[in-house]
């Protein structure tokens, strides 16, 4: 044995299987980390759900303030840069853009589902058995709202308007302007039946916001309004008021302009330089007179107007304005029956548009160029008025939401009751079901109709009220008759817990379907992460490539013998 050669253990390379740098989290504590994460987020706009829901003041990296409290200009506002909770900035988002509400509250219950299920994760539950139980609760949820829901017949006019103001005051009740609900309903209203009634394009709704004055001083125009443009000399001697006007809407641009720089003209005569100088008029001249044959006397345009053809128009008793937004000159062709013409050339009658009336009106301190009476009017403007500049940016979002959730309502006439009463309904079912069911999907199903008390429950916390008594008093009636108590929710106003749907408190079902669809789909997609990834790269700008300093990191195979 003496003459064996000692064995020496072998050596296992590591196989780096990661960029050097790359930091990895994997296992139940990165769920747990992830759950913790979007806790946080929820607990940052909890407090601003209902009508005494808090507004929250961000100042961004420029500077600017923003005080609001819409959950999803909130959640925009956060710069959320953990990953997974990135994942509720973009329900809040989504929930937005479909249906205009209930965006706080589809974070809120996206957070308490994962904050229910919180316990299960950390006793060892699959997350597969938690998704599982999760899409089959949102399911019988959903379909729960559809038997419940209350359809309104549209062809009862008086009904159906009466159906989509108490929609609209629904949701003015947690906003800024919950004060003057009834002042902003109408208007609301008024601005969306004016709509196509079929495309229903909320960019036909202009929005304007002229400091100064009062709320009530809001109007709305039946037709297109937009701040007068900037002007040259000569614009003072154009008529500010039409009858009947012919509109034509140009993309052309109406001026002399200088030559490029290092541009050169070489001639051997005097008049050919004047010949060059001439063209150059001539042209001008040409289109602006093939404006004028066509007859119109309002002139719009996207691009500039120049003090030539603004004095040549205010010579012929022609109005004209440039630099046109857009979107302005859209709505104004939609509304007239014009179309926006990108040449002069081959410029006719048929071409133009026209109004009842055309004006430039003083509003505030700003002058606004007005098109009343619009024959194809299937847009308008709402001109808002206000104090501070915050406080206008904030009535803003709070009409835009109120103006999604008519146009929801007009294309689904079905509506359920707001104030938790539908949240409770569907938690009571949802109990009853799951003793129905074995296993571990009724722990997670009654997790899932616990988790939907978060609405109700919220709603008493801002307000002030004893929440246990509320939730208590609410699970009772709903469990007592659920036919007769199904409506019942927590009334703000009075500080009772009373039958919402008699007293108006109405929201269209689709915001609670896809607020509950939203919600669970994040929650399942957080759980379904087990692994998180991060390269050192995105986490720092400024490494550029440099190589990680040794040992750092990398996953790879431990070597041996260490």
């Amino acid at each position: 044995m003496a003459g064996r050669r000692q064995q020496v253990p072998m050596m296992q390379p590591q196989v780096i299987v990661l960029k050097e740098g790359t930091d990895t989290s994997q296992g139940v504590p990165q769920l747990l980390s992830n759950i913790s994460a979007c806790l946080a987020i929820c607990d940052t706009i909890r407090t601003t759900l209902g009508p005494r829901g808090m507004d929250k003041l961000i100042v961004d990296s420029q500077q600017r303030v923003t005080i609001s409290n819409d959950g999803a200009t909130i959640m925009k506002l956060l710069e959320v840069v953990q990953p997974a909770a990135r994942t509720l900035v973009d329900i809040a988002r989504a929930q937005d853009a479909e249906v205009g509400d209930g965006t706080t509250s589809v974070v809120l219950l996206a957070g308490e589902l994962l904050k229910e299920v919180k316990d299960y994760v950390e006793e060892g539950v699959s997350s597969q058995v938690i998704i599982k139980g999760f899409r089959k609760a949102a399911d019988l949820a959903i379909n729960r709202i559809k038997e419940l829901a209350v359809s309104v017949d549209r062809s009862d006019k008086a009904k159906f308007r009466d159906l989509l103001e108490k929609c609209a005051a629904t949701s003015m009740n947690s906003k800024l302007i919950g004060s003057q609900k009834e002042f902003f309903t109408k208007m609301v209203v008024d601005a969306v039946m004016r709509l196509d009634q079929d495309e229903l394009d909320e960019d036909m709704i202009g929005i304007k916001k002229i400091p100064g004055g009062a709320m009530q001083d809001s109007l709305l125009v039946d037709g297109v309004a937009f701040k007068k443009s900037f002007s040259y000399a000569g614009f003072e001697q154009q008529p500010k008021s039409l009858d009947s006007p012919k509109i034509v809407c140009l993309n052309v641009e109406l001026e002399l302009r200088a030559e490029k720089d290092n541009a050169e003209v070489r001639v051997d005569k005097v008049s050919e330089y004047q010949a060059i100088v001439d063209a150059e008029w001539k042209i001008i001249f040409d289109k602006l007179d093939s404006i004028i044959a066509t007859g119109a006397n309002v002139v719009l345009s996207r691009l500039p107007i120049g003090d030539l053809a603004t004095q040549y128009f205010a010579d012929r008793n022609i109005f004209c304005a440039g630099r046109v937004s857009k979107d302005d000159l859209d709505r104004v062709c939609e509304a007239t029956g014009c179309r926006t013409q990108s040449t002069t050339a081959g410029l006719a009658a048929k071409h133009l548009g026209t109004c009842e009336r055309f004006e430039e009106r003083q509003i505030g301190g700003q002058r606004f160029n007005l098109f009343k009476g619009c024959p194809e009017a299937k847009t308008c403007t709402i001109v808002l008025r206000g104090g501070a500049e915050q406080f206008i940016d904030e009535v803003e979002r709070s009409l835009h939401d109120s103006i999604m959730i008519v146009r929801r309502a007009v294309k689904n006439q079905n509506v359920v009751a707001g104030g938790g009463a539908i949240e409770m309904e569907l938690s009571r079912y949802l109990r009853e079901t799951a003793r129905q069911i074995e296993g571990k999907q009724q722990l997670i199903i009654s997790a899932f109709a616990k988790a939907l008390e978060v609405i109700p429950r919220q709603l008493c916390e801002n307000a002030g009220f004893d929440t246990t008594d509320f939730i208590t008093q609410l699970r009772a009636r709903h469990a007592k008759d659920p036919e007769r108590f199904k409506w019942y929710g927590v009334d703000i106003e009075e500080e009772v817990v009373s039958d919402l749907f008699a007293k108006f408190v109405w929201e269209p079902a689709l915001v609670k379907s896809n607020a509950i669809s939203s919600a669970v789909e994040a929650a399942c997609l957080i759980l379904s992460v087990d692994e998180t990834v991060t390269s050192q790269q995105s986490q720092d700008p400024m490494a550029g490539g440099q190589p990680a300093m040794p040992g750092r990191g990398g996953r790879g195979m431990p070597m041996m013998g260490r």
